[in-house]
């Protein structure tokens, strides 16, 4: 499990597991509990370039950047420790 801490967005924290290149799992501490929980059930078994390519670079607001597009970021940096 590598925990990441986000910047810029409500979440506080993104656990994040991943196997090689798949995601195994997300866990959001803080943000908008129903959304992000549905978000880390969508991305689980799927490749960490294809949520790069959905949501990278994804705002949220007025904001430049988003939990989805921090979650990237998360799983980018895990994928990276590997």
């Amino acid at each position: 499990m590598h925990s990441y801490t986000p910047r810029g967005v409500c979440s506080r924290q993104i656990d994040v597991e991943v196997n090689g290149d798949t995601v195994e799992s997300v866990q959001f501490t803080g943000g908008c509990d129903g959304n992000l929980k549905a978000i880390s059930k969508l991305v689980t078994g799927m490749k960490v370039d294809d949520v790069a390519a959905l949501l990278e670079g994804n705002t949220c607001g007025r904001r430049s950047t988003s939990c989805a597009d921090q979650m990237v970021r998360a799983l980018r940096e895990a994928q990276a420790a590997q």
